[in-house]
């Protein structure tokens, strides 16, 4: 069998079933290994917390549409967004970098200081990592972080009855993706916010604190999709969600600039890193009430088949969305960041 036949969630799936046959995926003190946004294990008085991602040139980011500050920022936020995905606080970061020979020094120094201006904003100890000769940019950060036991977020533990929630906006960052892929062009307040929603999101490391005040314990930020998201939560829970498209929370200049679109863009579009989280109603609205960010209520967890997603818009149900990116199913490989 082929990977393209399997998917990036079924080879998963299949590593996931190998190293826990082997007894190498479960120890005493690991309370979440493969399968949520970080790996988790009892430290001395916390939980600690790792994660990792692997940006590849002509896969995840293309250089021509993005400068390398640009790229610098972007690959090390989405590891800090599963970080706040798990209720967690950053503390350091290695980087692995793959590098062509002919890459200019000055665009490396760039790149890190991308780095540097997140790391800074979330006092974030860069603290090594390694360098290899390679065909393509690739870069690959590992951050590490904390959290307490028994407050983590992870994508276990929604039940019927409970609502979902979503911080922020969705479907901004596909919008810039497709303004970049596509050179379209839109009046300069619309271009700003799309090309920023796409190359400069902001992790939700403090709005994901609130959740966890507030008794949230059930999260995923929003990477592939709304909608491939929200079905990770349902199959870990073993449960059903639905989720009403008028809800869904589409920035004003989204809207103007891509009209009708811009539903499909927040159901599906992914990248916005926003955080998609469940809990009672209560505890949802006193988190909107201590939080600047805006928070939408877009739907509910019902009892049924375990991982499905069914979206209802102005009544009608549009079914269940197969949506959002998967690597290695999803055709030709296609930049993304």
């Amino acid at each position: 069998m082929k990977i393209r036949e399997l998917g990036e969630f079924g080879l998963l799936e299949e590593l996931s079933r190998v190293v826990k046959e082997a007894g190498v995926g479960q120890g005493p003190d690991l309370l979440l290994g493969i399968g949520d946004d970080a790996s988790a294990w009892l430290g001395l008085g916390r939980v600690e917390l790792l994660t990792t991602d692997i940006l590849v040139e002509g896969v995840h980011f293309d250089l021509k549409t993005m400068s390398w500050r640009e790229l610098g920022w972007k690959s090390l936020a989405v590891n800090l967004s599963d970080i706040a995905a798990m209720g967690g606080q950053p503390s350091q970061a290695v980087i692995s970098l793959g590098l062509p020979e002919d890459v200019e020094v000055e665009q490396v120094l760039e790149l890190y200081q991308g780095m540097i201006g997140l790391a800074k904003e979330f006092n974030l100890l860069l603290s090594g990592g390694d360098l290899t000769a390679s065909p393509m940019v690739i870069i690959s950060p590992t951050v590490a972080g904390y959290g307490k036991e028994g407050q983590l977020l992870t994508r276990s533990g929604a039940r019927p009855g409970q609502l979902i929630g979503v911080t922020g906006y969705l479907g901004s960052a596909a919008a810039g993706l497709q303004m970049l892929r596509e050179g379209l062009e839109f009046d300069p307040e619309i271009t700003l916010y799309l090309r920023q929603a796409h190359l400069h999101p902001v992790p939700r490391i403090a709005e994901a604190q609130k959740l966890v005040q507030e008794g949230i314990r059930v999260a995923i930020d929003v990477s592939d999709g709304l909608v491939a998201d929200l079905r990770h939560i349902c199959q870990a829970s073993g449960v059903e969600a639905e989720v009403e498209a008028e809800n869904l929370p589409v920035h004003p200049l989204v809207r103007s600039a891509f009209g009708e679109a811009s539903l499909r863009l927040a159901l599906a579009g992914g990248e916005d890193y926003e955080l998609i989280f469940v809990g009672e109603e209560e505890k949802i609205q006193r988190v909107r009430q201590q939080m600047s960010t805006p928070v939408s209520i877009v739907g509910r967890i019902l009892p049924g088949e375990a991982g499905k997603v069914k979206v209802l818009h102005q009544g009608s149900s549009l079914g269940e969305l197969e949506s959002g990116w998967e690597h290695f199913k999803s055709g030709k490989a296609t930049w993304s960041c």
